[in-house]
């Protein structure tokens, strides 16, 4: 096809899918301890060292990436004679999406012949990642670039995203729970049931005391809404460093809806920052979020 799929890592796809899927993926900026690192394959700092650290209390952050680094990401592209179609991290988690928008139009005024469609995913993590599966699916079926945009505009508010997190106290660093609440539920061993809303903001909708009924109470969320047939629907599950509770979840989606788990990966640096090790998601396509 004549447009490129491009992305940022907040996707957290295993990265060998971008190669294989004639995807390109940018990686966005994370900082432990003053240093800052580019997410990606390579990074400076293993993703294993950064979990570590973060259990060990030490204060993981991320930057938004600026128009210049969409630019640098756009261009080749755009003098290669080629489109783009670029799926971005949620606009309601990270101004990221707007430095893409802003590269863009700069670059329109430059190649007024090419084509650039900026879609603000409202997504995160691996519900990102299914759109920009999707989206791979259909250019790969021979979907034009504007019938793509508009596939996956109308579609991305029915991308579930269903979470829970071992330490309340990672949520409150980022100002999704007061401190009081994080220190009690923590000591009281209550894990809060997570969403991403139509605006793409995480907005907790429930709490339930242990980890194994929390990982319960996603695929029940899941079960409640999914709309596509279990034989064929495509399910995601991403974990902050606990890919053995990971797998248990994948467990509960066939047992409780049919459903097979096609892709389970660790959440990379930016996203784990700010939810922490132990989180569980879950992805996949329902009614409504």
């Amino acid at each position: 096809m004549s447009y490129i799929i491009t992305t940022e890592s907040t996707c957290d796809l295993p990265y060998s899918y971008y190669t294989e899927r004639n995807i390109v993926c940018i990686g966005l900026a994370f900082v432990i301890d003053g240093k800052e690192y580019i997410e990606g394959p390579d990074q400076e700092i293993p993703l294993n060292d950064v979990y570590t650290r973060m259990r060990n209390k030490e204060r993981c952050t991320t930057n938004q990436a600026n128009a210049f680094r969409f630019r640098e990401l756009f261009e080749p592209y755009l003098k290669d004679g080629k489109d783009i179609l670029h799926i971005g991290f949620s606009s309601g988690l990270s101004g990221t999406y707007a430095s893409a928008v802003q590269a863009a139009k700069e670059l329109a005024e430059e190649y007024p012949e090419r084509r650039i469609h900026i879609v603000d995913s409202l997504c995160a993590s691996l519900g990102q990642g299914m759109l920009v599966h999707f989206a791979a699916n259909n250019r790969d079926n021979g979907m034009t670039l504007e019938d793509n945009t508009a596939w996956v505009e109308n579609n991305k508010l029915h991308l579930c995203h269903w979470f829970t997190v071992d330490d309340l106290m990672f949520l409150h660093r980022g100002g999704r729970v007061a401190k009081t609440t994080a220190v009690v539920g923590s000591l009281l061993g209550i894990k809060p049931v997570l969403h991403v809303d139509n605006e793409g903001h995480l907005i907790n909708v429930g709490k339930v005391r242990g980890r194994d009924a929390s990982l319960k109470e996603l695929v029940k969320h899941m079960k409640a809404t999914m709309t596509e047939d279990p034989a064929t629907a495509t399910v995601f599950i991403s974990h902050g460093d606990c890919e053995e509770e990971a797998k248990k979840t994948a467990a509960y989606v066939k047992e409780m809806t049919g459903a097979d788990v096609q892709i389970i990966n660790c959440l990379g640096s930016v996203i784990g920052s700010h939810s922490g090790p132990g989180t569980i998601a879950v992805f996949f396509l329902g009614t409504e979020r």
